[in-house]
C-alpha cells in the first residue's frame, strides 16, 4: 500500500505505522511532501494492518514548514497554489476524519505546515529544546490551513491571536505548560514517551478507542467542515496580494519584510493603471 511513497518514509513495526518526513535539512514541505501527506492518511484509514501512527521527522527537525524555493515559484504559477491549497485541505480533513490513533513525535522545529500537522495529531510530544511557531502572517499570508482553528479550540482564542496575529514561536516547554502540546521531555525521554503513548493505543481496546476519537473530534469536524473552503480562500486573497511577495523574498534574503514598502508598490501599481 506505501509502495509509491517517496517523499515521506514509511516503516511498519507491527500494527505501528512510522511515518517520517524526509528531506533534509529540515524536513521543508516540497511538492512531493505535500501531496504525499494528502494521501498517507486516507491509506491508513483504509490500511487493515495498522492500528496507530507516528508521525515525525527525520534528524533533529520535525518540519520546518513549506520550503521557500517552491512558494517563490508559485508566485508566478498560481496553478501551483490552487493544486496546494486542494491538498491542504485534503490534508487537514483527512487527519481529523482518521479514526485511529496519530502520535506527534516533535524531534525539533515545528513550523509553519509542520506546526498544523503536529496540533492536528492526537498526542503531540516534542524535545524540550524544539519551538513552535505558525508565522504565516510574516510571509503575507493568512492562516488558513487549519492552524487558525487548532491553536484557539487548544489553548483560546487571546492566546491564539497572540501567536497567530504575530507568528512568534513558542518554546515546547511553554506550549506543553499552557496545553498546546501533550508533553516536552529532555531528547532522551522523547522516543520513550511518544512511542509509550503508542504502546498504550496498540495494547487498548481498538473499537473504545476509535470510537472515542471520533466523539471528541466531531466538534472540530463539524467546525473544519464548515469553515475550511473559506480559510483557504483567505489565504489564498493574501498569496495574490504584494504583502507575501514581499514577504517570501525577504525570507530568502534573511532579512526582516517592508510590508509598508509592499503596499506601496501596489498602491502605486493599481493608481497607474
Amino acid at each position: 500500500m506505501y509502495e509509491t511513497y517517496s517523499a515521506l518514509r514509511i516503516e511498519q513495526m507491527g500494527r505501528l505505522l512510522t511515518v517520517t518526513m524526509d528531506r533534509p535539512p529540515r524536513n521543508a514541505s516540497n511538492a512531493a511532501t505535500h501531496r504525499e501527506l494528502s494521501m498517507v492518511f486516507r491509506d491508513v484509514a483504509r490500511d487493515p494492518g495498522t492500528d496507530v501512527v507516528v508521525l515525525t521527522g527525520a534528524g533533529d527537525s520535525f518540519c520546518a514548514g513549506g520550503d521557500l524555493n517552491e512558494m517563490r515559484t508559485r508566485l508566478d504559477q498560481p496553478e501551483l497554489w490552487v493544486t496546494a491549497m486542494r491538498e491542504a485541505r485534503e490534508i487537514v480533513l483527512s487527519m481529523l476524519d482518521l479514526e485511529k490513533p496519530v502520535i506527534a513525535r516533535v524531534n525539533g522545529p515545528a513550523i509553519g505546515l509542520g506546526c498544523t500537522l503536529a496540533l492536528l495529531c492526537d498526542f503531540i510530544v516534542a524535545v524540550e529544546t524544539a519551538r513552535i511557531a505558525d508565522p504565516h502572517v510574516r510571509i503575507g499570508l493568512a492562516a488558513g490551513d487549519g492552524g487558525s482553528l487548532a491553536w484557539p479550540m487548544s489553548i483560546g482564542f487571546p492566546r491564539a491571536k497572540e501567536f497567530l496575529l504575530t507568528g512568534d514561536a513558542i518554546a515546547a516547554k511553554d506550549a506543553a505548560a499552557m496545553g498546546l502540546i501533550n508533553r516536552a521531555v529532555p531528547a532522551a525521554e522523547l522516543d520513550a514517551t511518544a512511542y509509550g503513548f503508542a504502546d498504550r493505543m496498540l495494547n487498548g481496546s481498538q473499537a473504545a478507542i476509535r470510537s472515542t476519537k471520533r466523539a471528541i473530534n466531531l466538534l472540530m469536524q463539524q467546525g473544519l467542515r464548515s469553515l475550511v473552503d473559506a480559510q483557504l480562500g483567505l489565504e489564498t486573497l493574501t498569496f495574490l496580494g504584494a504583502d507575501h511577495r514581499a514577504g517570501v523574498q525577504a525570507m530568502l534574503e534573511r532579512r526582516e519584510p517592508d510590508f509598508r514598502g509592499a503596499r506601496t508598490a501596489a498602491t502605486a501599481g493599481s493608481a497607474d493603471v
